[in-house]
C-alpha cells in the first residue's frame, strides 16, 4: 500500500505565499506523475498542477504564472508553492500520484490540506 501525507495548508492573506508539501511512502515502485488538485466547496475536484518522471509540468490557466510544482524523486516528495494567492484558491488541495507497476498502474490520493486565502 502507498501512503501520502500533505502539509503547509493554513490561512494566508491574499498576495501571500504557501508551499505545500505531499511525501509518498509505501509500497512504491515507480512513480510516473505526481499532481495536485484542489476541490473549493460545492465545486468538483480540479486540477492545479501535474509533473510527471522525466520533468515536464502542466498548470491550470487560473494559477499558471503564480504556483510552481516541483519534485524530489529520491525522496518521493512533491511541493506546491504558491504566491500572489487569491481569496478564489481557497480550496482543499489533494496530493495525487500514478504508481506503476508489473501489475499496472495505480492511483493514489492524500488526504488533503486546506488553504484558505482571506483577509
Amino acid at each position: 500500500q502507498v501512503q501520502l501525507v500533505e502539509s503547509g495548508g493554513g490561512l494566508v492573506q491574499p498576495g501571500g505565499s504557501l508551499r505545500l508539501s505531499c511525501a509518498a511512502s509505501g509500497s512504491i515502485f515507480s512513480i510516473y506523475s505526481m499532481s495536485w488538485y484542489h476541490q473549493a466547496p460545492g465545486k468538483h475536484r480540479e486540477l492545479v498542477a501535474e509533473i510527471t518522471n522525466s520533468g515536464s509540468t502542466n498548470y491550470a490557466d487560473s494559477v499558471r504564472g503564480r504556483f510552481t510544482i516541483s519534485r524530489d524523486s529520491a525522496k518521493n516528495t512533491m511541493y506546491l508553492q504558491m504566491n500572489s494567492l487569491k481569496p478564489e484558491d481557497t480550496a482543499v488541495y489533494y496530493c495525487y500520484i500514478v504508481d506503476v507497476t508489473r501489475s499496472g498502474r495505480f492511483a493514489y490520493w492524500g488526504q488533503g490540506t486546506q488553504v484558505t486565502v482571506s483577509s
